[in-house]
């Protein structure tokens, strides 16, 4: 990563009185950015001067925050002494919950995962989730240990914002979507911990994983799209995750295509382009509807459904990606999901076969690459809210919600 593309969340200091805790936040901000630095070049970075920095480097090494590496030595002159992120400086937990499982994840100062655990159901049954949730917290927090759980920080909760959605193209009863409807999801988990919750938009909470730990550090604008169960998305622009005036900006699987769906609406683009519906027509053939997880995917015999799967899907996607640089006029758009790599791999090859297919005169096509977190993107993206509200110096980095 250049200085250049790593600036663009890179707040600068200032040596004004009265600027200590923000100032720390930008020298951490700076090390989680750069990785491990000398307190000279921390000085550079952040525009603070050297005094400060060492001041401050002394004061967050002493709540053990960051820690000295080995001392590198250069041509002349004494070595310089990096400075890094103290994994074990702050954690935080994060919840996904998804129409097909739950995840929770322990996230650590340095946003790598620590512990995992995986719940897996046909659909979330509120009646036993938040439960299950509660046992997870202690546990997570068990594996911790006291003195490591004393800088647990908050809880961060991902999951789609409407749960019970969709019934009929998942084949649910009307009681189960209804129950969900009812239920302020925040408000449950905040009862069963101690700790700050926060919520946030499934597929924009695995936005926010690429824009820290990902590929958004080194680009200011795009379209994230996500392909889990249902397809969707989430908008980046000026290095800040947009939420819209509902929080649910870059919702892609709900781009109205042009073929009808039976009822005189037209499709969404979820009902072609979502792993539902790939494991539907896996089953219809007698096939595992688990193949996505893996290569089983791309080899026979679930190769053609596949191939016939992407042939049907990446055309709505290409219209949701033109429509967007359209209106937006984006740097790149990030495709991840919850499958295999190689399936992603297939995937971006025919989207880039259906992206030729369009016009882009009068309209810079944006480079599509591929995301680099994968199915940890939810429940970490929801992990690294809680440390950014209490470590980074812009707290409004993520949930930019338009008035």
């Amino acid at each position: 990563m250049t200085e250049l593309q790593s600036s663009r969340l890179r707040p600068r200091g200032s040596n004004h009185v009265g600027m200590r805790q923000f100032n720390e936040r930008v020298v951490l901000q700076a090390i989680r950015l750069h990785g491990a630095l000398p307190k000279a070049e921390i000085a550079r970075l952040t525009h603070l001067t050297p005094q400060t920095v060492q001041l401050i480097i002394g004061r967050l090494e002493g709540d053990g925050l960051v820690v000295k590496q080995a001392p590198v030595r250069g041509k002349v002159g004494q070595p310089s002494v990096p400075m890094a992120l103290n994994p074990d400086g702050a954690f935080s937990i994060g919840i996904k919950i998804g129409r097909r499982g739950m995840d929770m994840l322990l996230v650590d100062f340095t946003g790598q995962v620590r512990e995992r655990l995986v719940r897996a159901h046909a659909f979330p049954d509120p009646r036993t989730l938040f439960d299950e949730i509660a046992d997870g917290l202690a546990e997570l927090r068990g594996r911790l240990g006291p003195e490591r759980a004393r800088v647990l920080h908050g809880v961060g909760v991902a999951a789609p914002l409407s749960l019970g959605g969709w019934e009929s193209l998942l084949g649910l009863s009307a009681d189960a979507a209804r129950a969900w409807a009812l239920i302020d999801i925040r408000a449950r988990v905040a009862a069963l911990t101690e700790l700050p919750v926060v919520f946030v938009k499934d597929t924009a909470a695995a936005c926010v994983a690429e824009l820290v730990a990902g590929r958004g550090r080194s680009m200011r604008s795009y379209l994230y799209v996500f392909v889990d169960t249902f397809i969707g998305g989430g908008l980046v622009l000026d290095s800040h995750l947009r939420g819209g005036v509902s929080g649910n900006a870059g919702a892609v699987g709900s781009l109205a295509l042009g073929a009808n769906d039976g009822s005189g609406l037209p499709r969404q683009l979820l009902s072609l382009a979502s792993l539902f519906d790939l494991e539907a027509r896996w089953r219809a053939a007698g096939l595992a509807e688990d193949a996505w997880l893996d290569e089983r995917a791309l080899s026979a015999p679930w190769l053609p459904i596949t191939e016939a799967w992407l042939r049907d899907a990446c055309p709505g996607i290409a219209l949701a990606v033109h429509t967007a640089a359209c209106l937006l006029d984006l740097e790149g758009v990030i495709i991840d999901g919850s499958f295999g790599r190689g399936l992603l791999a297939a995937l971006l090859r025919e989207l880039t076969v259906a992206l030729d297919g369009y016009s882009w005169e009068g309209v810079a096509r944006p480079e599509v690459l591929p995301g680099t977190i994968g199915s940890d993107a939810r429940a970490m993206g929801g992990a690294l809210l809680p440390l950014y509200a209490n470590f980074a110096p812009d707290r409004d980095l993520f949930l930019k919600l338009e008035p």
